[in-house]
């Protein structure tokens, strides 16, 4: 008999701004029973550092698994290593065109193109403004293969109080797509009267 495919999430946090949606859902994730599997991108290092006090062991420590972003070799650049998908986040612009063009420079690009190649989820939380045509391109590339774009902007529908709870909002909104609700999404007129 077949065993159920593993709880298991790749998260992946590259150089784009907005390295706080990413680590703000490890912390969420960390409450679950889900295995993740987090790779950070070298330009993502540097932008930790300058958007936040998060040291680099305490970021892998938020993990069940850390992985090199030059360690091509690693089990989720495998189809044959079940998980639910992989959810980049924030996703730089390089990030997102070595997605869609199917370069594989790095385990980030590689993992995600298997994701992508094995009908998984693909979740590309893309952190630019303005976007000119080429983004554009790119972006509809990639839902036409399947992966859901979902730009990194808040919902002021949810009422946030603070910048957390703008964060929490829209990274619940992120993990939606995998399944995962840790009540962190105020839902439109959710509890509201039918009448």
């Amino acid at each position: 008999m077949a065993n159920a495919a593993p709880d298991r999430l790749i998260v992946a946090i590259t150089g784009a701004s907005g390295v706080v949606y990413g680590i703000r859902a490890l912390e969420l994730l960390r409450q679950t029973k889900i295995e993740t599997h987090l790779i950070v991108s070298k330009a993502a290092e540097l932008t930790v550092a300058y958007e936040t006090d998060v040291q680099p062991k305490k970021l892998r420590e938020l993990a069940s698994v850390y992985h090199s972003v030059v360690d091509i070799g690693a089990s989720i650049s495998s189809g044959s290593f079940q998980t639910m998908g992989m959810l980049i986040c924030p996703c730089s612009m390089r990030t997102m065109s070595e997605v869609a063009t199917g370069v594989t420079s790095s385990l980030i690009s590689r993992a995600a193109d298997v994701v992508l190649k094995e009908r998984r989820k693909l979740v590309l939380a893309v952190r630019e403004t303005p976007l000119h045509a080429g983004h554009l391109r790119t972006m509809a590339t990639l839902s036409d293969l399947g992966a859901v774009i979902a730009p990194l902007m808040p919902s002021f529908y949810a009422r946030p109080k603070s910048l957390e709870d703008m964060i929490d909002h829209t990274v619940g909104r992120l993990l939606d797509h995998f399944g995962v609700d840790l009540g962190t999404v105020r839902r439109w007129k959710e509890g509201e009267d039918s009448a």
